[in-house]
């Protein structure tokens, strides 16, 4: 595999070292950090493609760090997953509402976090195989144009990149538009095994309707959620 590189943020050294020794027998490029004021100089500095983030960190949390990173531009496509022991849903949804792609709970199985990686980043793909986004077709309506094999729309002509989770939700609902999903099927269908609660899927089309607008997902109150072609 070509290199990619990771960043890896805990205040625990003994995480870092485990993950470190097992991300760069892979073949990772990897950098890390123990705080999150450190996260941001070497994120900046490294460039990473990954970042492995910790929520409980000195001087700046995770979300903070997540937030922050998510503003540049130069991360705007950066995969970030959360690495933490809590099982609270404020920190989970926290996470997902800073721009987190996924949400790994400690603790942490080398082999577990090295398949998930991969599905995080093969081919950035929204059906999850190398050729499957230049298979799948455009999808288009109106002034919404959803193009998956950039991760983006056009919206009005302009462009959009969405996060991985965002993109992948909305262009499921829309080439499923006119059905209603309830939220427990979308975490199955996007989320796959991840075990988050049901508001992460709120969360998730909440901040489509602030970047896309309102008229396009509907809500159907005590159901879930419908996409229509307007």
């Amino acid at each position: 595999m070509s290199q990619r590189r990771i960043l890896i943020v805990d205040d625990e050294r003994d995480i870092i070292e485990l993950l470190s020794y097992n991300l760069a027998r892979e073949g990772y490029e990897v950098a890390v950090a123990y705080d999150g004021e450190q996260a941001l100089a070497v994120a900046s500095a490294f460039k990473p493609e990954i970042v492995l983030l910790d929520i409980m960190l000195p001087k700046l949390d995770g979300v903070e760090v997540c937030r922050q990173l998510r503003l540049q531009e130069a991360f705007r496509d950066t995969s970030i997953l959360f690495l933490t022991a809590r099982a609270e849903e404020y920190s989970e949804v926290a996470g997902f509402e800073a721009g987190a792609d996924d949400y790994i709970t400690k603790p942490i199985k080398p082999r577990a976090l090295l398949e998930r990686l991969k599905a995080v980043h093969v081919g950035r793909s929204p059906l999850g195989s190398p050729d499957a986004a230049a298979e799948d077709p455009a999808l288009i309506g109106g002034d919404l144009h959803i193009v998956p094999e950039e991760y983006l729309i056009r919206l009005h002509g302009e462009e959009i990149v969405l996060p991985r989770k965002e993109f992948e939700l909305l262009y499921f609902l829309a080439k499923n538009s006119n059905r209603v999903f309830r939220r427990e099927e979308l975490l199955i269908k996007i989320w796959d095994n991840i075990h988050v609660t049901e508001r992460t899927v709120d969360v998730h089309v909440r901040k489509l309707r602030i970047k896309i607008g309102k008229k396009y997902i509907h809500t159907i109150k005590g159901v879930g959620y419908r996409f229509v072609w307007k």
